[in-house]
């Protein structure tokens, strides 16, 4: 699979992960576009050598975009290249309506502009109001084939990350705790250590897990 499709068929993931935030004080458009800028980066910079799944890889990476839109005051910057190929876009769009009687989907829009998914998402948001993908009600909403995600799905991916980032002796203990659902006393038996040393253990991979997911 190429770098195109990788993003093309994992848009639902940045759906998913933009939801987490909705109503946080940032339009949903400006965290859909944050998403996808990360969803590039991790289409980039993926290493399939490393056995990670790419969903696993690049929920992170997503999130992580999105939370610097928060801490960069809650707008994405748009250039004036991105300026004019959301331009090209919308009359790329209104072409194919008028043409098809149909919307035109971000495969076909991203060919017509000879840029990539992403770009072509991007495109889209850069203009909001007529060029909505949130489907609310300000303006025409676009309807792009992407299936509706499970909020769930980025928990447990952001969570597999995280623990798969863990020192090994932590990760077995986690595992234990947590998955295998053993008390502290049968951990420590299990590890071949004292249930005081489990229990601070713990705490410590517990904060430092939180830490990483917030």
């Amino acid at each position: 699979m190429d770098r195109n499709e990788l993003i093309e068929q994992n848009l639902r993931l940045v759906h998913a992960c933009a939801r987490r935030f909705r109503d946080k004080g940032v339009e949903y458009d400006d965290l859909y576009a944050a998403g996808c800028l990360g969803l590039t980066k991790a289409a980039d910079r993926f290493d399939r050598s490393r056995g990670f799944r790419f969903s696993t890889y690049a929920v992170p990476v997503i999130l992580g975009e999105i939370r610097q839109l928060f801490r960069s005051g809650g707008s994405v910057k748009v250039s004036r290249s991105l300026q004019e190929l959301s331009l090209r876009a919308r009359e790329v769009c209104e072409r194919y309506r008028a043409c098809h009687e149909s919307e035109i989907t971000v495969a076909e829009l991203a060919r017509q502009l000879g840029v990539d998914s992403a770009g072509a998402v991007l495109a889209l948001n850069a203009s909001r109001a007529p060029l909505s993908l949130s489907g609310d009600d300000e303006g025409e909403a676009i309807e792009v084939p992407v299936p509706s995600p499970e909020d769930v799905l980025t928990d447990r991916l952001a969570l597999r990350q995280v623990i798969d980032s863990l020192a090994e002796e932590d990760r077995s203990l986690i595992i234990l705790r947590y998955f295998r659902r053993l008390t502290q006393q049968q951990t420590a038996s299990t590890l071949g250590t004292s249930q005081v040393q489990v229990s601070r253990r713990e705490k410590k991979i517990l904060l430092r897990m939180r830490g990483m997911l917030c």
